[in-house]
């Protein structure tokens, strides 16, 4: 049996998630950071690659998005419980600038990238994102 859960909990969460995701698209820096804790932690696991607290999240995506100025993230699955949330999304965009060790080919790319943003509970906010991606070559 499934059983799906939809109370204040989730509702809270997804509003973050949204809040969140729209910040990302108008580079939204300090919105970006209103969703998460002072002590969140980025990393980009298979590069080994870690920023920490608001700083370090403001170092990540300034990064991010000036390799990527016209970033997309084309939602294909989404997740959402009370660990946070799971997104999985196909990404277009001009490789304009170096990126952990990735150098700025001026082309456009694609990838997938597979986001965890997990939840602190006790400040309603996210403790950062571990990003995972693929097909960047």
């Amino acid at each position: 049996m499934i059983v799906l859960v939809f109370g204040p909990l989730y509702q809270r969460i997804r509003a973050e998630w949204t809040a969140h995701s729209i910040a990302e698209d108008a580079r939204d820096i300090p919105g970006l950071l209103a969703t998460l804790t002072e002590d969140c932690v980025y990393e980009v696991v298979q590069e080994e690659a870690v920023w920490r607290g608001h700083e370090g999240a403001t170092r990540f995506y300034t990064g991010l998005l000036t390799a990527f100025p016209d970033i997309h993230f084309d939602l294909q699955q989404i997740v959402i419980g009370p660990q946070g949330v799971w997104e999985e999304a196909h990404v277009t965009a001009t490789h304009r600038g170096d990126w952990l060790g990735h150098t700025a080919t001026g082309r456009a790319v694609q990838f997938d990238v597979l986001i965890y943003f997990p939840w602190d509970e006790q400040r309603q906010k996210f403790r950062g994102e571990r990003v995972y991606f693929f097909g960047l070559d």
